[in-house]
């Protein structure tokens, strides 16, 4: 692997202290960062096949962390918007996806992956169908993942009957275990589509690999009715009754939380990815993120899936999150900008499991890195870049995308796929999946 130098902008390490460093290189070596500060005090090249990337007076930070998404629906982007969570899923989403195959969910996928290399995410949570799939794009495309077939008691279009699924889901984390850049975590899908049997079954063999168990819980009041009918109990509460409310518990969602189960959340370790464009698209309801940063819950901020929010842009998502915390709490200080990039970055590491090694530039940090250009009309004047990055700055503000060392998109060309082909049979697999013609 080449030697890799970033040079020429403002450093945000986003680290505890949060250092700034202007005009700040970074230098890669072996896919983590062998050097992070002024560029002046840059090491000579070790040979000639150092490649430079210029940041011309941008900032230059974490590659961002998409804490749940489903890349491959960006499929059913637009498919079926307006609806309630139980309409939008039952009528439409499940539907549409007994029509899924291995090509569509690669180029699904694929697509997905474009368009996080070009709005700044280097690493996502992924929890779909066809999941061996997904994790080919994710190669292919050069991101860090989390991935994980998604479980529940109907039969799926991808594995059958539920024991073939635990099967896959076994034999998968087996299979990422080496890899550099990928894993593999148990995805049940949520309470009310999973018997007792099946949550049983998934939290063991969570427990027996060490894998993460990641749920879409308490998304909102709906469907604590609905698992309070069900289960007779809180959605929490049931996970409490199962053991599996764990450092291993990763929560997608978490709208319809008390404070007590906050606390525990917190006492446990568990992680919860925040989606509020999504929450708020479906009427979900709004987390209580203050609550829960409050309480030192592990917390990241995720997309959702193209067919709920409708991209894949975490800085859109940063406004929207710190907008919406304000609003619901009638209080502007709540969810600091510092606090929202930090959700991320640094504290989004916490969630991913890397913390200290991801969502931070410093040597020995792993180098997933990203440049924004900032000399642009709706970025200018720049007083506080933490400030800028939740209220002005977009996903096309960034040039460079950097993950593992690797170059993926440099000046706004992405170097790991062919844009065109992605794009075409991205469009062809969703005529098939739908039926329907797109533009």
């Amino acid at each position: 692997m080449e030697e890799l130098c970033i040079t020429g902008g403002t450093v945000l390490t986003m680290d505890e202290a949060g250092s700034l460093i202007p005009d700040g290189a970074l230098l890669i070596r072996q896919g983590r960062i062998a050097y992070c500060g002024p560029t002046a005090a840059l090491p000579p090249a070790a040979d000639s096949t150092r490649r430079v990337l210029r940041a011309r007076g941008g900032l230059i930070m974490p590659g961002l962390i998409n804490a749940h998404t489903h890349a491959a629906m960006t499929l059913m982007r637009g498919l079926a918007d307006d609806l309630p969570l139980d309409t939008w899923l039952n009528e439409h989403i499940f539907p549409a996806e007994k029509n899924l195959t291995p090509q569509a969910v690669y180029w699904g996928a694929m697509l997905g992956c474009l368009e996080m290399i070009r709005s700044g995410i280097t690493a996502f949570c992924d929890m779909y169908l066809f999941a061996r799939q997904v994790a080919r794009a994710a190669d292919d495309a050069g991101l860090r993942a989390v991935l994980g077939e998604v479980l529940y008691d109907f039969d799926s279009p991808s594995y059958g009957q539920i024991d073939n699924g635990l099967a896959l889901t076994r034999d998968f984390i087996a299979e990422l275990a080496p890899h550099p850049r990928l894993s593999a975590a148990v995805m049940p899908h949520a309470l009310y589509t999973c018997s007792r049997g099946l949550m049983e079954r998934a939290g063991a063999l969570s427990a027996e690999t060490g894998a993460c168990l990641d749920i879409h819980l308490a998304e909102n009041r709906e469907e604590t009715a609905q698992v309070q009918k069900m289960w007779g109990a809180r959605p929490l509460a049931v996970l409490e009754d199962l053991g599996l409310v764990n450092e291993r518990l990763w929560i997608d969602h978490g709208v319809d939380l008390n404070q007590a189960e906050i606390e525990r959340l917190a006492q446990a370790g568990a992680r919860v990815a925040h989606c509020p464009e999504s929450n708020m698209k479906l009427a979900s309801g709004v987390a209580p993120l203050p609550a829960m940063l409050a309480a030192g819950v592990k917390v990241g901020l995720g997309t959702d899936g193209c067919a709920s929010n409708n991209d894949q842009d975490l800085f859109g998502e940063m406004d929207s999150c710190a907008k919406l915390a304000k609003a619901a709490n009638l209080d502007p200080t709540a969810a600091p900008a510092e606090a929202v990039v930090g959700l991320c970055t640094s504290r989004g590491a916490v969630a991913f499991g890397l913390p200290g090694e991801l969502g931070v530039l410093r040597p020995g940090a792993l180098a997933d890195v990203i440049v924004l250009d900032t000399d642009r009309p709706h970025l200018t004047p720049m007083y506080n870049p933490l400030s800028h990055l939740v209220y002005a700055a977009r996903g096309s503000d960034v040039v460079h995308t950097v993950c593992h060392g690797r170059v993926l998109m440099a000046e706004g060309v992405v170097e790991v796929m062919d844009q065109e082909e992605v794009v075409a049979k991205a469009r062809q697999q969703a005529m098939a999946l739908t039926g329907r013609e797109v533009l």
